[in-house]
């Protein structure tokens, strides 16, 4: 008998997977994970995306050089450090995860009116602590 450990992640997983096929973006899951967090901490350094992340710095600057290639986000110097750059979201990479996130919450606004107020419920509280089991 699968564990509550096994079965939470298993189910986020495939939740994950569910939500990853209404996507309709060129841009790996990697990619628009770094947008959104350039959109949530707003203009950063590179190391500060990839503590956001939690991933390692020199893993983060193939995707940010990607992005600012593709014109989904723009890096400029520091005002405060010449050493440093900061990457922020452009307008392209803003509208590409409006769209994704509006395509997203439709298909699943759709599924969450199929169930009960009290499942409804459920799930917002699940919400909140999904969140704090990620944060930790």
């Amino acid at each position: 008998m699968p564990t509550d450990a096994h079965q939470l992640a298993r189910s986020v997983a495939r939740m994950n997977r569910r939500l990853r096929q209404e996507r309709q973006s060129d841009l790996t899951p990697t990619q628009l994970s770094v947008l959104g967090a350039v959109l949530k901490i707003g203009p950063a350094t590179p190391s500060a995306i990839a503590a956001h992340e939690r991933v390692r710095p020199p893993s983060i600057t193939r995707t940010l050089t990607h992005l600012v290639d593709e014109g989904l986000a723009i890096r400029e110097p520091h005002p405060d450090d010449g050493r440093q750059v900061l990457i922020s979201l452009a307008d392209k990479g803003d509208a590409v995860l409006a769209e994704e996130r509006t395509r997203r919450d439709l298909w699943l606004g759709h599924r969450l009116a199929e169930l009960t107020t009290d499942e409804r419920a459920t799930l917002r509280e699940a919400a909140a602590l999904l969140e704090r089991l990620a944060q930790s």
